[in-house]
């Protein structure tokens, strides 16, 4: 198994579930996360929630969700779970300090990716 692969497993993502999907496909996995770093929700979540728009927040943070789960990104979907509960619930408080957390798990990411 590719090391990088190998990274994200040590770090708690849910390969097995995630290369099922993915009909044990490693290159299409790989070429699947390499959109994660370069994924535009993540700066429009942030300045939606530094705009305090709540709507625009929820909505990014909402399909940031959906991709961590189905890439099995299973500790920053758990930081995203953390981001969209309290924004469906029309409230703020927190949700930029775990966005930064998100945001440093996506560059902990980003690094693995760049790994041979």
């Amino acid at each position: 198994m590719d090391r990088r692969i190998e990274l994200l497993r040590e770090w708690g993502c849910d390969i097995e579930g995630t290369m099922e999907r993915m009909l044990d496909d490693e290159e299409f996995y790989l070429e699947c996360l390499a959109a994660i770093p370069v994924d535009e929700n993540f700066p429009r979540l942030t300045e939606a929630l530094r705009k305090h728009d709540l709507a625009t927040a929820f909505d990014c943070a909402h399909t940031l969700k959906g991709v961590l789960s189905n890439l099995g990104l299973t500790p920053m979907y758990n930081k995203t779970v953390e981001i969209v509960e309290p924004l469906r619930a029309g409230k703020q408080e927190g949700v930029l300090e775990k966005n930064e957390e998100l945001l440093s798990m996506k560059d902990y990411v980003s690094e693995i990716l760049q790994l041979r």
